[in-house]
């Protein structure tokens, strides 16, 4: 079974309750190995939303990439993620990082996730995990990929789980 790397984001409801179901939901297809630590992090891409928090999983699967998209996206609903616009707010989001060291590229999929080099929120959990993974397709670690980015927004978090609504 290959080792994957999901990110996990939530900034809408109970925050750290959504990323704990989504994790406890992932059984039967994906098989929990650890999950990095929680962080808070500034919204990415539409930045007029409530903070996120985001943490990284490592896993194993017995599921073909794009039957893991499937399965990912379906768990989404099943948590109560509900369609809005691109980068908008959200209850729960997952998506896959990395698939063993495969690069993808299918329609409305692509591995490893074509943002992650340039995305803090995801680099620092990921780095907390596996400093020394070589990134398949740019070629160096992920150590090396988080000293390209501002990570200046992505915050250890031990607070309380903070209920936020959309906008607010």
């Amino acid at each position: 079974m290959p080792t994957i790397f999901l990110a996990l984001g939530s900034n809408l409801g109970d925050r750290q309750a959504n990323l704990q179901a989504a994790v406890t939901s992932l059984a039967p297809g994906v098989s929990l190995i650890r999950q990095s630590s929680v962080y808070q992090t500034e919204p990415w891409g539409y930045t007029d939303q409530p903070l996120f928090l985001n943490q990284v999983i490592e896993a194993r699967t017995e599921l073909p990439p794009q039957d893991l998209l499937a399965y990912l996206k379906h768990l989404e609903h099943t948590l109560g993620r509900e369609a809005t616009f691109r980068y908008g707010p959200r209850v729960i989001d997952l998506d896959i990082l990395l698939y063993g060291d495969q690069v993808v590229s299918l329609p409305g999929l692509n591995i490893p996730h074509p943002r992650l080099a340039e995305r803090a929120f995801v680099l620092v959990p990921l780095a907390e995990l596996a400093p020394d993974l070589v990134h398949p397709v740019e070629g160096v670690t992920v150590k090396e990929l988080l000293t390209r980015v501002d990570a200046s927004g992505v915050q250890p978090f031990s607070g309380p789980a903070v209920s936020t609504e959309a906008g607010g």
